[in-house]
């Protein structure tokens, strides 16, 4: 058995601890601090106080809520780790409040009938302090296992923006509206790329990240700008000294990404939503495993890129068993024929469930991965 097999790792989110929560009465505080003492946790007086008066302290009550996560994500054995995204209420509203530029105008459904506040640019985009990177620190100084900071990238961020600004720059330019459409958003991209994402990504590696997944879950829905997605990806990362995943979803056909993807020579892993297209039948067969169809293609396009392999799906609350999940991991396996390319991971963020399912989902997960490196 080889324990470089199959790491396992959190995609990043967490449904946002109820400690959170603008009111609490005295029985969900008990509760929050019997929570607490279950995950390990002994010092639990200053955050019962803060919960008691949770008007006065916000951040640190987020960073109490991270550290549930973290130690959440150490008792259910995960190799790779974060905060579960604590601070963030949602991966493109939160960025954007560090961000010159934007200003937030109206609301966008995102899946499962959540909705975030959607923001138009105005004006070039510009950072105006690294939003992650105490963040970072803090995970840092609170866990000896291996972190991977996820943050939304440059294209995600322009996907989902109105973008006003480079439109009206683009009017008339080449007298055909597709055409100035494209450029604008290219421009868009590459500006947040270079502007915002880059100087994070900077910020992160400097204070010791070495692992940096770039979540760009809009990056197949609009096929011809594919090209966008890949440049302003290039931009973002190049030069830096860091393992870089991404993470996609969103996706009805992941073969689009290809030939584009291997151009960005700094990115190492893809990060992969499979399991929620995948059958509830156990076996090793290609009837059986249908959500996992592409890795076929994957293999024939690429040996160097490792895969983030979806095995449980986040939009449920069904358990996924640890033998349907092993057999996830080894049909991936039989296909790659390399087990060291292949990370097992949640499809997505597991903020759509409680922390209850996403804990029993994790563990499944990580029974699975144990079982399937005796395999291999």
């Amino acid at each position: 058995m080889n324990s470089e097999y199959f790491l396992t790792q959190e995609i990043g989110s967490l449904s946002r601890h109820k400690m959170l929560k603008d009111e609490l009465d005295e029985k969900e505080i008990e509760e929050i601090i019997a929570e607490g003492k279950e995950l390990g946790l002994v010092d639990l007086d200053e955050l019962k106080r803060i919960l008691r008066n949770n008007k006065e302290n916000k951040s640190k009550i987020e960073e109490y809520s991270s550290l549930f996560a973290i130690k959440l994500f150490e008792k259910v054995g995960l190799d790779i780790i974060f905060n579960g995204e604590q601070p963030r209420k949602e991966m493109y509203h939160y960025p954007l409040q560090f961000i010159e530029g934007f200003r937030f105008v109206g609301e966008a459904r995102v899946f499962d009938n959540q909705y975030f506040p959607k923001a138009e640019v105005f004006e070039p985009p510009r950072l105006r302090e690294p939003y992650h990177t105490r963040e970072f620190i803090f995970v840092k100084s609170n866990t000896k296992k291996r972190i991977k900071v996820p943050i939304t990238g440059a294209y995600t961020l322009a996907d989902w923006s109105y973008n006003s600004y480079y439109q009206k720059k683009w009017i008339g330019k080449l007298n055909d509206y597709f055409k100035e459409k494209y450029e604008a958003k290219r421009e868009l991209a590459i500006e947040l790329a270079k502007h915002v994402i880059r100087p994070n990504l900077i910020s992160l590696v400097e204070n010791g990240a070495d692992y940096i997944q770039i979540d760009e879950p809009a990056a197949t829905t609009v096929p011809e700008e594919i090209p966008i997605f890949i440049e302003s990806l290039i931009e973002s990362t190049k030069g830096i000294n860091c393992k870089f995943s991404v993470h996609i979803c969103f996706s009805r056909d992941y073969r689009i990404l290809f030939p584009h993807i291997l151009e960005a020579k700094n990115i190492s892993q893809l990060a992969l939503e499979m399991a929620n297209r995948d059958t509830l039948e156990r076996g090793l067969d290609d009837e059986s495993r249908k959500g996992y169809s592409f890795l076929k293609f994957f293999n024939e396009q690429t040996q160097e890129l490792e895969i983030g392999l979806g095995v449980v799906d986040v939009h449920t609350d069904f358990i996924e068993p640890v033998d349907l999940v092993r057999d996830r991991i080894l049909f991936a396996s039989k296909i790659l024929k390399d087990p060291s390319r292949i990370y097992v991971n949640p499809d997505c963020g597991l903020r759509t469930r409680t922390w209850k399912v996403a804990k029993a989902k994790l563990e499944s997960m990580v029974r699975a991965a144990k079982e399937a490196r005796k395999l291999v």
